[in-house]
């Protein structure tokens, strides 16, 4: 748990679109999870509209895309522009999967956070999202 914000920090794990590969979200739900967050799973085949709602029904601190299929370019944007619309101004967007570097880099200057790739510790991840969420909520 948080000591800055009283509780624990909540995020959203999400599978966008038709990438069907999970385990890399399990894992990452699951290691949340352990660091202590309450962890929201919403499963495969998600539209943005969907995790945009279930981010703003549950309350999270933060919205955890994985993506592999390639998507990344339509779906951050797209996810963000619906956050901001719902006034999701106090949630971090981040995420990882197979991302190449200069993307990254284009997604980061358009106000998504700090996006992983395969490898990442989750430890690494986890203090990630902990530090923000102490920061901004």
């Amino acid at each position: 748990m948080s000591e800055k914000l009283q509780r624990p920090v909540r995020i959203l794990v999400a599978k966008v679109g038709l990438d069907g590969h999970d385990r890399g979200a399990k894992v990452i739900a699951t290691a949340m999870r352990d660091a202590g967050m309450e962890v929201i799973y919403t499963g495969l085949r998600q539209t943005p509209e969907m995790v945009v709602n279930a981010a703003l029904q549950e309350d999270v601190d933060a919205i955890g895309i994985s993506i592999l299929s390639g998507a990344h370019m339509t779906v951050f944007p797209k996810v963000a522009a619906l956050m901001k619309e719902k006034g999701l101004d106090n949630v971090l967007l981040t995420g990882g999967g197979i991302i190449p570097e200069e993307d990254m880099e284009v997604l980061n200057n358009m106000g998504v956070g700090k996006l992983f790739a395969p490898g990442a510790p989750t430890s690494e991840i986890a203090d990630y999202i902990t530090k923000w969420a102490e920061e901004h909520r």
